[in-house]
């Protein structure tokens, strides 16, 4: 049996060591949700949010099986594909088991969480350099419901069930043109600062509690190569640190990668995920 936690917090250390803020936010209730083989004393357990999949303990092929299930209200919000993290080669063997060729092999990279490693001075002159014709906007409930309509950039709103969510454990920036989105940087995710999972926290930013986003980047495609997501990805790291929060970034490519580093951060590791699409379940 597959049994979604009342209590996520009673899995947290199946999933300890992993410094993945989607997890902190399930593992606190802010958003998300983690399924386990028990409601009291699980030893196998799953971390959902959003498009990710995060798989912990003992491998479970009910879960497996559970990470891929259509719930209409998630597919409404959530891309074509779910993307699967094995903790380790067992759970890896288990989701080639049972998803054989649909399981779409893949590398991402993750980013080190260096919470002092940021030159404000280098990113306001990126702010500062935003070429003449566009304007920068913080991501207000207007906003929040125009990107949450609009394919290319929904994710920036996508996991936030409704505007005053994101008030709370969101947080964005969008390069207008035009009066319409062409780049922007936000949260795909979000966690608190609270007890719940302050072990976890502390681990990897340093002993701050103050919370923080996982960063979600894009931009529309015809606007691509002009700078602009360095832009708005300085604009939000700087609203990060104003209010004590931490921004995250995990790559999905080496083009991301390179944009982090950019950024100010550094490379940390390669980890394999396993691309599975849903339309195959």
């Amino acid at each position: 049996m597959v049994y979604e936690l009342k209590r996520p917090e009673i899995a947290a250390k199946l999933f300890e060591g992993w410094q993945e803020t989607l997890i902190w936010s399930c593992l606190q209730g802010v958003m998300g949700k983690i399924c386990a083989d028990s409601r009291e004393a699980p030893v196998s357990a799953m971390a959902l949010l959003g498009d990710f999949c995060f798989f912990a303990g003992r491998p479970d092929k009910e879960l497996v099986l559970y990470g891929s299930g259509k719930r209409e209200e998630e597919l409404i919000r959530n891309t074509g594909v779910m993307i699967m993290i094995p903790q380790d080669e067992e759970w890896a063997g288990l989701i080639r088991e049972c998803y054989g060729e649909k399981a779409r092999r893949a590398v991402r990279y993750a980013i080190k969480k260096e919470p002092d490693v940021f030159d404000r001075e280098k990113l306001q002159a990126a702010v500062d350099g935003l070429p003449e014709g566009y304007v920068l906007r913080m991501i207000d409930e207007s906003l929040f419901w125009q990107c949450r309509e609009m394919e290319w950039c929904r994710d920036w709103v996508a996991q936030y069930d409704d505007y005053a969510l994101f008030q709370k454990f969101g947080l964005g920036v969008v390069i207008m043109k035009d009066g319409q989105p062409v780049s922007g940087a936000s949260s795909y995710s979000g966690y608190t600062g609270g007890q719940t999972g302050t072990h976890l926290l502390q681990k990897a930013v340093s002993g701050r509690t103050g919370g923080g986003i996982e960063v979600e980047i894009d931009t529309r495609e015809d606007y691509r190569r002009r700078g602009l997501a360095f832009v708005c990805g300085a604009k939000l790291i700087l609203e990060c640190l104003d209010r004590g929060w931490y921004p995250s970034w995990d790559a999905q490519n080496l083009w991301s990668a390179a944009l982090a580093g950019k950024l100010g951060y550094h490379m940390d590791h390669e980890y394999v995920v396993y691309e599975v699409a849903r339309e195959t379940f």
